[in-house]
């Protein structure tokens, strides 16, 4: 996720405070706004009620007159903006830099954590657009994997709030041929905690807070991958689809950028399976992929 080249859209970057501030108006307005029926009933109800009570008592008895209902809350609320939200503007705001996926791009992933968020979000890799997705998992928790120890020291200087922890991958882009039929061996094809796998493409040595949580949603935009001696995505999306088929139940929205790259393509298709697949958008992929151990027998793909 780190840039490989400086970006200076502002189309882009304007774009993103637009999504932040409408974020911040829907949290306000959702904390402001009382049904009105719940503190002022119905006049009609009122008046229905009134009717009853007067046929059934003495006519000398009369009802006292119902108050005016007021148009207004009686206690207006004041919410403040969520820190991870606001510090999200700000950063934004007086950023040079743009992120390097596009608008229609984040879309895709920002329409999947409107519906499930709050949730847990593991994302490999660390970059400019990290805080954009902590504040838009607002009140979840986003974790962020990298490769680079230095740029993790250069984004905690500036955004020391997030969540990020160093990874070591021992594979190269040029091995992904070899990679790719290792995968297709039945060690590979065993759904059980990455830690514990025999297939080589399995990354045992993530941190233990990775394997202390079951993720709702995965984004794989790392490690690097352009050039061959490069780590290459090959096992992060191996096991980014073999924790989504080991959760307990339930299902896991995994994400794949630059996938108009080879290994990006042939790995996404391959282990996070077409039968899965739910929509690609520009360079973004998008699988659903549900436990596996709800149900015995399942297949590694469908």
């Amino acid at each position: 996720m780190r840039p490989s080249k400086t970006q200076t859209s502002m189309s882009l970057k304007l774009i993103l405070i637009c999504f932040l501030c409408l974020l911040l108006f829907l949290l306000i307005f959702k904390s402001n706004f009382t049904p009105f029926q719940e503190n002022h009933p119905s006049p009609i109800l009122e008046i229905h009620e009134s009717n009853t009570t007067r046929t059934s008592t003495p006519v000398a008895e009369e009802q006292p007159p119902s108050p005016e209902c007021p148009t207004l809350p009686l206690t207006p609320t004041c919410t403040k903006t969520p820190p991870s939200l606001a510090q999200a503007l700000v950063h934004y705001a007086t950023l040079n830099i743009t992120p390097q996926q596009t608008f229609n791009e984040i879309s895709v992933s920002m329409r999947v954590l409107q519906k499930r968020g709050p949730c847990n979000f593991l994302v490999f890799g660390l970059g400019h657009d990290s805080l954009m997705w902590t504040a838009l998992n607002h009140g979840g928790r986003t974790i962020f994997l990298e490769e680079d120890k230095s740029w993790i020291e250069q984004i905690k200087q500036k955004l020391p709030t997030l969540e990020s922890y160093h990874v070591v991958y021992d594979s190269k882009v040029h091995q992904a041929d070899g990679l790719m039929e290792v995968g297709m061996g039945e060690d590979c094809k065993v759904v059980v905690d990455p830690r514990f796998s025999k297939c080589k493409l399995s990354l045992k040595g993530l941190p233990k807070e990775v394997f202390d949580v079951e993720w709702d949603l995965i984004m794989v935009d790392a490690p690097t991958g352009y050039h061959e001696e490069a780590p290459g995505r090959m096992s992060a999306i191996y096991t980014a689809g073999l924790m989504a088929r080991n959760r307990e139940d339930g299902e896991t929205d995994v994400f794949v950028h630059d996938v108009d790259r080879v290994v990006e393509d042939k790995f996404s298709k391959a282990f996070l399976c077409e039968g899965y697949f739910r929509e690609q958008e520009g360079r973004i992929r998008h699988f659903t992929i549900p436990s596996h151990r709800t149900r015995s027998g399942r297949s590694f793909c469908p």
